[in-house]
């Protein structure tokens, strides 16, 4: 049975294989759309999603995000067809489908094979002063001289091995980005899941995006404003979730991470397991 340690923010998608559309719904309402398998990334119809999303110029919708960045693009180029953008108050994210099928499966293996999860006192995070096992397995890799504090617990990356280098490298290429820092996180199948959070650690980089890349099963992320959380909120704001595809990439740019609070929930019907690198770029520690 799955144990949350957070509110679920929705109920399950209707299906358990495949990609759930891109919507968004008012709190305690649901929106309900039509469902699509594969990974591409679709707009759920009358009024939901598309209104954060910003239109190319061709006006081709779905079409926006059916292809894969190539790669070997330019660097920095997100004007590309292969990209959405979405924006919505202080929210600022953009998405494509970065590794075509082959290749994502190929690196999803190797990162089966090679990552080294966190075990013991390491594996557990503090949740409102308490200790409790964290639903999920971690793992961090990046730069020499680095740390990185989150939910009580202070990390030192291990060495990069070659296939987060050469995920990283990837992403530096067409973002124009630069990372230093890699948070693993694998989620075993629905039941694994993270709570509502930001990414607003101090050993990040002033204003830097998060880069967040999925491998394996599809999961939707949700981005809850800070204005419209808790049982009595603000105001309302529309909860924003997208539909994060096997071999995608989700740039979480700023001013993203001030304004909204982000989550993994429990999706009971996912059977599969699905590993998300979060690449960051993290100050070096002083002296």
């Amino acid at each position: 049975m799955c144990r949350a340690l957070a509110r679920v923010a929705a109920p399950d998608p209707p299906v358990e294989h495949g990609c759930v559309p891109v919507l968004a719904y008012p709190a305690g309402r649901r929106t309900e759309a039509p469902c699509f398998s594969g990974t591409r990334l679709w707009l759920a119809g009358g009024g939901g999603m598309d209104r954060f999303l910003v239109r190319p110029d061709r006006g081709d919708i779905q079409g926006a995000a059916e292809e894969p960045a190539p790669t070997g693009e330019a660097s920095g180029d997100m004007q590309s067809p292969g990209w959405q953008h979405f924006r919505a108050e202080g929210l600022n994210c953009d998405y494509t489908v970065l590794f075509r099928k082959a290749e994502a499966d190929q690196i999803f293996r190797e990162l089966e094979q090679e990552v080294e999860y966190f075990t013991g006192a390491l594996a557990k995070v503090q949740v409102f002063g308490k200790w409790h096992s964290v639903p999920r397995k971690q793992a961090t890799y990046g730069d020499a001289g680095l740390t990185y504090t989150f939910s009580g617990l202070t990390l030192t990356p291990k060495p990069w091995i070659p296939v987060l280098e050469r995920v990283r490298d990837q992403v530096c290429r067409v973002t124009g980005q630069t990372f230093n820092f890699v948070l693993v996180n694998r989620y075993k199948d629905g039941c694994d899941h993270i709570g509502e959070h930001r990414d607003d650690e101090r050993e990040l980089a002033p204003g830097s995006p998060i880069a967040s890349v999925s491998f394996g099963a599809c999961r939707d992320i949700l981005f809850r404003h800070k204005d419209s959380r808790g049982k009595r909120p603000r105001r309302a704001v529309e909860v924003v979730r997208l539909q994060l595809a096997h071999g995608s990439l989700l740039m979480m740019n700023h001013p993203t991470n001030t304004h909204w609070y982000h989550s993994l929930p429990i999706r009971k019907r996912v059977l599969a397991p699905r590993i998300n690198l979060t690449f960051r770029k993290i100050l070096p520690t002083k002296k």
